[in-house]
């Protein structure tokens, strides 16, 4: 009977691992995307990030003001994505199992996954801004 079964949701189960798979190197190139976009605004904004902390602005401020900068369009993106979520809650119905498509517990853990994964994303630009010696960040042009 375990074979039986084992055969009837082989094809599936292999799906299931399949897309599992394309989940994580999506989860991965998003988060490679995030922390180059906002690595290169960092690097564009070094000069201004140097006059504010010439100015007096303490290293917290500098981290702060790179993150929520960072994390602004992720937070509208995951606006976006529920909203599409349950936009298309219908057609992806059919391929669920045991879950409903607008589950709120598995939909709030992956937008927590997502915003753990982009505040990491982000906070090693910010970090790297936050270390910017003004003297230097003046000197560059």
């Amino acid at each position: 009977m375990e074979q039986v079964m084992s055969n009837a949701t082989g094809p599936r189960r292999f799906n299931m691992a399949l897309l599992a798979f394309f989940a994580v190197a999506a989860l991965l190139l998003t988060m490679m995307g995030i922390y180059g976009v906002v690595a290169f605004l960092v690097g564009r904004r070094s000069r201004e990030i140097g006059i504010r902390m010439a100015l007096g602005a303490h290293r917290g401020d500098v981290l702060r003001l790179v993150l929520q900068q960072g994390m602004k369009p992720v937070a509208l993106g995951s606006v976006a994505g529920l909203a599409a979520n349950l936009a298309a809650s219908r057609l992806v119905a059919s391929h669920l199992y045991a879950i409903s498509p607008s589950d709120p517990v598995t939909l709030m853990s992956i937008l927590v996954l997502l915003g753990v994964a982009a505040l990491f994303a982000c906070w090693l630009p910010a970090r790297r801004a936050a270390k910017i010696d003004p003297m230097e960040a003046l000197r560059q042009e």
